[in-house]
This record gives C-alpha cells, structure tokens and sequence, in this order.
C-alpha cells in the first residue's frame, strides 16, 4: 500500500509514519522546505527503507503528482499551520488551513488514491460536559475548531465528487516519547523529576488521554481498512480507554506518584487555554465497532513508559 502523508514529522504524524512503515506500506512524507524536524523520520541516521522524503510547502501540493511515479492508494493529511495554542484564535491562518487541506483533497484524486484521511480535532465539538460521540452538535468556540469543522462539511462532499472515501478523525489528547516539552504531561513529568512546582489551572474538568502508539495504530487501521469508512458516517472519534476518563487532577497526581513525589503542584494559578475550560468525554465504540482498534495502553504504562526514555 502506497500512502502519501502530511505533517509528517509532528507528533502524532511521526508515530504514524513509523507504524505505516513497520506494516510494510510505501510512505511518501511530505515535509515543508528545510524542515527542522526531519530528523524524527530517521533511524540510526537515515531514513527507513520504505520512505520517500518529498520538500514541499502545504500550500503547494498541487506539485506532487509530478514528484511522486505511480497511483497511491490513500491520502493522510495531518499538515495544519497554526496548531499550537498561540495560533489558534487567529483567523487567517485557520482560514489557511482549510485551504491547505481541500487542495490536498484534489492532489490525492489526481494521484489516483481511494481514500483521503483527515485529522481533525476535538476542538470541533466545542465546551460541553457530556459524553461526546460522533453525532453529537458541533459548537466550536475557537477559530481552530471551526476550521476543522470547515474541513469536514467540505472535503466530504469533495472526497464523494472525486470517487473517494473520505474518513474524519477527530483526535483527542495524545501523549507519549516525543511529545511537544511544553504539553502538560511533558511539563509535569519534568518538573515533578527536577523537584520543581507545578503552576495550573483548577484542573477540574473531565479529562482523557490517548498513548501515541495507539494514536498510530489507529489511523493506520483507518488507512489500511478493506471497507468504506464513509459507509458509517465519515467522522471517528480517536482517544484513550473509556473508562480512564476522569479528573484532569486525577492524572496530574498520578504523574507525581509515578515522579517518586519530588516536587509538588499548585491548582488555580492559571487560566484555561484558547478554547476555554474543555471537558474531554470521548465515545470511541464507533471506531472500535467499524474497524476492531481499541487503546491497549493505559496511562500508568504509558507514563512509565515515558520515564523509561527520560
């Protein structure tokens, strides 16, 4: 299987990428012009037999049927330029975005694929407090979520006029080796081993995380799939086990006691993030009903696993 990937060298992208290969797929990886981050696509220094490394910027994809020889089959595009906190209430960058992601939508019909996979986000359904599953009214709040949701109005009715099946992720809170320093479980488990203070928020809010391989597995369980995604509704929820749901407080305190208590933490110091105080109460039975994936890590193990690599 021939798949072309973008956003490759981010966090969940490079999991992705890694996983494809280690199945036996061809990967052609997208990465924007003098990427810094190439090096997370590398093993013992080079890249894995197996990947194409192709320099192109998002919003030229149009470029790539004249570097890549052959029709591919699927089309994963997890490129999004304003990702991070700081980005995600400005407009045009969002506005960008979507359109980044529906020309890459007509670069995977050109390239003869017959899937196009997009990772959205969360963000999409907006504040609530209540299970979340894939039918739920989205009432994003930030510019991001509404992006993302720009994506899945349009690019399902592109993917259909194309002749392709087109599959939404909606991810959640993933975790994990690699992850960005300044995430929460990156910046918990480096304070509390250094004997610092954690400065949060209240931390009240329900809470959930995904370990970055079974982010991995997943949507390589969604390329890889022998049916048609959109048979079931193109949008998949992605996140951790069910029943880990809880507390955000309840994780932070169990980094500590993984971290041997050194340091300590202090709640109600700082404010939430740009889409306001979330609640994260995802229903993943769809993904696991339509493709078998379920999250086999749960967080102790993922955090010890993570300690491991410190």
């Amino acid at each position: 299987m021939k798949i072309v990937v973008t956003g490759a060298t981010s966090f969940v992208g490079a999991g992705a990428v890694r996983e494809l290969l280690r199945r036996g797929c061809e990967v052609c990886a997208v990465l924007r012009e003098h990427s810094v981050k190439a090096d997370r696509l590398k093993d013992n220094g080079a890249f894995p037999e197996g990947l194409t490394v192709l320099n192109v910027d998002l919003g030229e994809l149009s470029r790539l049927p004249e570097l890549i020889e052959g029709p591919c089959d699927v089309f994963l595009h997890m490129g999004w330029r304003g990702a991070g906190s700081g980005d995600r209430g400005k407009e045009e960058i969002q506005r960008e975005s979507v359109r980044d992601a529906l020309g890459a939508v007509r670069t995977a019909a050109l390239l003869g694929c017959r899937r196009f996979l997009f990772t959205g986000s969360q963000a999409e359904y907006g504040v609530y407090d209540c299970l979340a599953d894939e039918e739920m009214p989205c009432r994003p709040t930030s510019f991001y979520g509404k992006a993302k949701l720009a994506v899945r109005r349009e690019a399902e009715e592109l993917c259909r006029r194309c002749g392709m099946d087109y599959g939404h992720i909606r991810i959640f809170s993933v975790y994990g080796p690699g992850d960005h320093p300044w995430s929460l479980v990156s910046t918990c488990l480096d304070t509390f081993l250094k004997g610092g203070r954690m400065e949060l928020s209240a931390c009240t809010q329900q809470w959930n995380f995904l370990y970055i391989d079974d982010a991995a597995r997943a949507l390589s369980d969604l390329a890889e799939f022998s049916g048609t995604l959109s048979d079931f509704g193109c949008v998949y929820n992605l996140a951790g086990p069910m029943d880990e749901t809880g507390p955000l407080r309840g994780f932070v305190e169990q980094m500590y006691e993984l971290c041997g208590r050194r340091g300590d933490m202090r709640y109600g110091l700082r404010p939430p993030n740009a889409e306001g105080v979330v609640n994260l109460i995802p229903d993943i039975r769809k993904l696991r009903d339509v493709t078998g994936w379920e999250p086999k890590i749960r967080f102790e193990q993922g955090i010890r696993n993570m300690l491991r690599k410190l």
